[in-house]
């Protein structure tokens, strides 16, 4: 329809839509992260809008979002009246996610002879990645993180369930702080690599109760390795 001789002007279907404003965030939140894995940030440091906008160059509002993530992400933790700080790990979680770890990743050890060939050469794969990021000595904490986790994750992925394999995924937030962690106090990031090696040469070599004993003694080593190293309570 004409009004008063003009057609009428159609409204954008999509002006709230910002790319700049998206990347900005997704710079922050990486930046953030980063620093909380580097130990430029420690456990417990408050996370403070104004004093991140000022010092990053960017608005409350954007800070505001990249703080969400890392909260959605385990890095951080928001509480009432205190706002964000960086998260702190709590020996009683670490062992508690540990225990759940056990679950997850033993079913998958033990899903191994029904396992697709795909999910049984990723195993391998993601070792490989994870071993060769730490020889190169080049990868950041955050990225020998991802891949030390990814190795695990791949282990539930045997399962072929995607729930379970979801559940794990969540898990590893929860730990991947304090994984990081002992990795800067301990730099023992190599050696932390090549202790996965003979879990996959028992999944390779059908030893599924070689494999299952190596894995239980893996992630209670961990738990305790954890708690030790940061002096968790």
């Amino acid at each position: 329809m004409r009004d008063n001789g003009r057609m009428p002007t159609a409204q954008p279907p999509f002006d709230s839509l910002s790319v700049e404003h998206a990347s900005t965030v997704e710079r922050v939140t990486a930046e953030l992260r980063r620093a909380v894995f580097e130990g430029e940030v420690e456990s417990g440091t408050p996370l403070r809008e104004l004093a991140l906008a000022e010092s990053l160059g960017v608005s409350r509002p954007t800070v505001r979002e990249a703080l969400m993530a890392l909260v959605a992400e385990g890095l951080a933790t928001r509480e009432p009246n205190r706002g964000v700080s960086v998260a702190t790990p709590r020996a009683e979680s670490v062992r508690d996610v540990c225990a759940a770890r056990w679950v997850l990743e033993g079913a998958g050890v033990r899903a191994w002879p029904t396992a697709s060939d795909e999910n049984r050469k990723r195993v391998r794969l993601t070792l490989e990645a994870y071993t060769t990021a730490v020889r190169s000595g080049r990868a950041s904490y955050e990225e020998l993180n991802e891949r030390h986790l990814a190795f695990h994750v791949s282990l539930v992925e045997l399962t072929g369930s995607p729930r379970l394999v979801q559940m794990a995924e969540s898990l590893m937030d929860e730990l991947k702080l304090a994984l990081a962690q002992v990795d800067r106090v301990r730099r023992n990031a190599h050696d932390q690599a090549e202790s996965h090696e003979p879990l996959v040469r028992f999944l390779e070599d059908d030893d599924l109760e070689g494999a299952y004993e190596f894995l239980r003694r893996h992630i209670d080593d961990a738990a305790d390795e954890i708690v030790e190293a940061l002096a968790l309570t």
